[in-house]
């Protein structure tokens, strides 16, 4: 087996350089300006808040209301059509940006933590597993109650979240974002995709030990989310807020290759990263976009509904649950019954578990057939779907988008539509190949390097058929 491959040390021309020069000059501005992030932080806090509360508590908008003229609209936009899949993007071209300079529940957790009772964290918080946990939780019960609907779940998920991640900063830690690090239901997206990102802060190892050698003692900047600068090798982890930069002279905002830190595996992976790809992602995101759409559900419905009929058990059809439990708004004609809940749970969670063994499989062939089986070899290809799985969400995320300008009668072109959901599938499915080639050169150099792409492949080739189901063919 071939020596871990390095990246090659190359002569940069003098652009490429004076790009580095200006993007650690901005890195440095950032640390000597934290006044400014925190003025912007505040004013979107304000934003936010306003978003959130106020439209839970105002009557829902009629068919003559717009998003320039009601505040529920334009809330709704706000949330669902720009701030969610544009965040998602922004995190593959500027890493955690979002985190440490905008984010308001990351600033009112380090806010509150101010006053913290400065406990230790507790084991409980610290485990792994919690980015997956969170994300399905969030999604589900996010499509239980419509979400991206109405604005009293909104009230629930969002402000439930900022609620929690105020109370987790009054209770451990001191000026941190112990919420963030661990507990936060995206963190374990923004984690992932930020891993593509071709911007990081770069630690200089020699330029630290020097710095220590020559007995300097620069103040520590302290790291809200918890990383240990010292040691930190990628962005996964990284929020992006600039207060490190040039600390010992070893820390500056630099450009890397997009997608180097999946390459080259500097965050050690591990299962729940796996299970928050295949699971989360590419099985539990890809039922909640599609059930309200299938046909299949609708044909499953009607047969139960027959069934249950046919025996006198009209009840799961007759009953709902409060609105927080399940969508029940019957002024707008938009109630879930007993029996569209747990149709509506059985389809998600068939869509996961199908989906999400099928990945499972079909990668864990194409590890096996590159060589030895290896779990850390079949958790580190995994990482090659990150964007096959980013784009994903990001397409679901942007079809409100278009439902909401429709709504507004802006309309984007069919055809042109069509092209731009096909190129973003098409251009994600060849990054992951890509990223999957080039780990595979990590363990093979003869032919047996081919099956991990090859897997990969079919991997984005199935969770494609997804997409055009939804846009092309129901």
């Amino acid at each position: 087996m071939p020596d871990i491959l390095t990246l090659p040390a190359l002569n940069r021309p003098p652009s490429k350089a004076a790009r580095r020069g200006a993007l650690a000059g901005l890195g440095d501005w950032m640390a000597r300006h934290r006044g400014v992030i925190q003025a912007i932080q505040w004013v979107v806090v304000l934003i936010y808040l306003v978003l959130v509360a106020i439209p839970a508590f105002l009557p829902l908008p009629d068919n003559a209301a717009h998003i320039w003229t009601n505040l529920t609209l334009a809330a709704q936009f706000a949330f669902w059509g720009v701030w969610w899949p544009f965040v998602l993007l922004s995190m593959v071209l500027i890493g955690r940006t979002w985190c440490g300079v905008f984010c308001p529940e990351g600033a009112l957790t380090e806010f509150a933590s101010r006053k913290s009772l400065n406990r230790a964290v507790p084991r409980w918080i610290t485990w792994r597993g919690w980015p997956f946990t969170a994300f399905v939780c969030t999604t589900v019960y996010g499509q239980m109650v419509s979400v991206y609907q109405y604005p009293a779940p909104v009230l629930v998920v969002l402000g439930g979240s900022t609620m929690a991640a105020i109370g987790v900063g009054l209770v451990y830690g001191r000026n941190k974002r112990v919420w963030c690090r661990y507990l936060c239901p995206v963190n374990g997206v923004f984690n992932l995709l930020s891993r593509l990102s071709p911007v990081h802060y770069r630690v200089d190892r020699d330029a630290w030990a020097e710095s220590q050698r020559l007995g300097q003692q620069p103040a520590a900047p302290g790291c809200a989310p918890l990383v240990p600068i010292r040691t930190m090798r990628g962005a996964a982890e990284c929020h992006m807020c600039g207060r490190c930069s040039g600390f010992r002279g070893a820390i500056s905002l630099e450009l890397r290759p997009a997608g180097q830190e999946v390459v080259h595996e500097p965050v050690r992976s591990n299962p729940w990263d796996t299970a928050l790809i295949l699971l989360g992602l590419l099985g539990v995101a890809s039922g909640a976009f599609l059930w309200s759409s299938s046909p299949w559900y609708v044909d499953i419905k009607q047969a139960l509904a027959t069934w249950l009929i046919d025996r006198g058990w009209d009840w799961p059809l007759n009953h709902s649950a409060p609105w927080f439990v399940l969508t029940n708004y019957p002024a707008q004609n938009d109630v879930l019954t007993l029996l569209d809940g747990a149709l509506m749970l059985g389809f998600i969670g068939a869509a996961a578990v199908g989906l999400g063994l099928a990945f499972y499989a079909i990668l864990a062939i194409g590890v096996r057939l590159a060589g030895p089986w290896s779990s850390a070899r079949f958790h580190h290809l995994a990482l090659s779907l990150i964007p096959t799985a980013g784009a994903g969400v990001f397409l679901g995320l942007s079809a409100n988008t278009v439902t909401l300008l429709h709504a507004e009668q802006i309309d984007i072109p069919m055809l042109v539509l069509a092209d731009l959901r096909a190129a973003l599938i098409a251009g994600a499915a060849a990054w992951s190949v890509g990223l999957a080639w080039r780990i595979a050169g990590r363990w093979q150099v003869g032919l047996r390097r081919f099956f991990p792409p090859l897997s990969v492949a079919a991997c984005s080739a199935l969770a494609a058929c997804c997409w055009i189901l939804l846009f092309w063919l129901w």
